[in-house]
């Protein structure tokens, strides 16, 4: 079976081919650091990483480039507004600390860093190289005003419209800045002129004039330098199809560039059935999320509907994902109280021979993740099943249920035994001390001292650890 994967330009699954044998390139819009992310960015954030896992899963080398946009209208706003309100702190500072509680929030759910993570600050001069060559090859003018903008002719490329099917006559005016010295009010900005209301940081040297790139131009640039004029999948959520990526696209191919075989968007966030919005009050903050679930939990939440749902958040949900995946967790535990061995054994390490044939078939039918946690569901019950009977004969089909749920946790990047969740959670230290109270307890109760084996049983419960006594042995867990 090959990958299959929904293209949102042909508006189609299809099937998918890289450019290039076991090798997949993925440029992936990433967050505009203007303030505190939210489970929008989450979402979209985790939706790639399943991606790329599956892929690297069947044996691809993958390259990511997820990009930080750190120049924009409405980080220079927020600077302006907090030094308004008695603070100091720069739009570039504003901008990297924002960066920085995005990146801690990826991490926080498994989500990998990506091959690289360009800021568009860093590669202004790849974007007045291709501003430059839009001029010459008749696609973009300067501004009629005298200023230094520069603007995309959007009546000199008929192909404008080609992502989102849409006509020109019928389009939108641009609104990333005024129609002054513009052609045409749906042209686009390549170059925003220097404004004096605006910090002089905030602008670099062209053959225009100081100023600074318009949003959609960044993308553009960092696409080209880092994966090429042409490369594999150009993904982001659902909300950047127009004016954004309608925008990025013209612009590459304008410029002679073939830019992204495929184009792929996640569906958006809901909460409580309304869409997100700051007008609203209703948007959901990456901290508090994780303040409210274990942060594997809100991975499995986050990325158990279809990648292009709309995920509709409400009350109950994250209490619903933590009875769902304990019931795969509480698996894991008892087929390693019975004798298995969690780690996947080097022999049975091949792809085929882990994954369930249905699991494969759900990721390479454009990553149907809500099937594939069918498959795995349905592993756990069976492995379960054959944990209850526990007859000799079924040793083998024990082991195999247990490897099975592993591989697909681990292609799905929510292996409880990971070092990436162990390690906060469950270390050497913790482990022998635990265990050290545990040996002591079973002392206790064989010299039928209860008093002293409740005292430490209810000890380790305040801690927050519990212990469960079973035929092979006295387990424990955080509570």
């Amino acid at each position: 079976m090959k990958q299959r994967i929904y293209d949102s330009r042909a508006q189609a699954v299809v099937d998918f081919e890289p450019r290039e044998p076991g090798r997949v390139g993925l440029y992936v819009c990433g967050p505009t650091v203007q303030s505190a992310p939210h489970i929008g960015h989450l979402r979209s954030g985790l939706v790639y990483d399943q991606m790329r896992r599956w892929f690297e899963a069947t044996g691809h080398d993958v390259t990511l480039i997820r990009n930080v946009t750190d120049i924009d209208d409405k980080i220079l706003d927020n600077a302006r507004a907090g030094q308004a309100a008695g603070g100091s702190e720069e739009w570039w500072a504003l901008a990297y600390r924002v960066e920085r509680e995005f990146t801690a929030a990826y991490d926080a759910l498994g989500i990998l860093p990506p091959t690289y993570e360009p800021r568009a600050t860093a590669n202004v001069a790849q974007m007045v190289d291709l501003i430059e060559l839009l001029i010459a090859r008749g696609h973009a003018y300067v501004a009629a005003d005298g200023s230094a903008s520069v603007y995309f002719d959007t009546a000199s490329w008929p192909e404008y419209g080609a992502l989102t099917r849409q006509r020109r006559d019928q389009m939108e005016d641009a609104a990333d800045s005024e129609p002054v010295g513009k052609r045409d009010p749906r042209d686009f900005a390549l170059w925003k002129a220097y404004r004096e209301s605006e910090p002089e940081s905030a602008s670099w040297p062209s053959p225009w004039g100081r100023g600074r790139p318009g949003w959609h131009i960044e993308c553009s640039a960092m696409a080209q330098r880092y994966l090429g004029e042409a490369f594999d999948i150009h993904g982001g959520g659902l909300d950047l199809r127009f004016p954004h990526h309608e925008n990025e696209l013209a612009q590459s191919h304008a410029a002679g560039h073939a830019f992204a075989q495929h184009w792929v968007h996640n569906g958006l966030v809901n909460t409580g059935g309304q869409k997100m919005s700051k007008s609203l009050g209703n948007s959901l903050f990456a901290a508090d999320l994780l303040a409210q679930a274990r942060p594997i939990v809100l991975r499995y939440y986050l990325g158990a509907a279809h990648y292009r749902s709309v995920l509709d958040y409400s009350e109950g949900s994250l209490a619903e994902a933590e009875a769902a995946f304990s019931r795969i967790e509480g698996f894991l535990d008892r087929a390693e109280a019975w004798g298995v061995d969690l780690a996947l054994p080097v022999e049975t390490d091949a792809l085929a021979a882990v994954l369930p044939a249905d699991f494969v078939a759900a990721m390479l039918d454009d990553f149907a993740v809500p099937q594939a946690l069918a498959v795995l569901h349905q592993t756990v019950r069976a492995g379960n099943s054959a944990l209850d009977a526990k007859g000799a004969a079924d040793s083998d089909q024990i082991r195999t249920y247990t490897y099975q749920a592993l591989g697909m946790l681990n292609a799905l990047g929510l292996n409880p035994r990971d070092a990436h969740w162990v390690a906060p959670e469950r270390t050497t230290a913790l482990d022998s001390l635990v265990t050290d109270l545990i040996a002591q307890r079973s002392e206790a109760r064989a010299n039928r001292d209860f008093a002293k084996s409740d005292e430490i049983r209810d000890a380790l419960q305040q801690a927050g650890i519990a212990l469960e006594d079973t035929a092979t042995g006295t387990r424990w867990s955080l509570i």
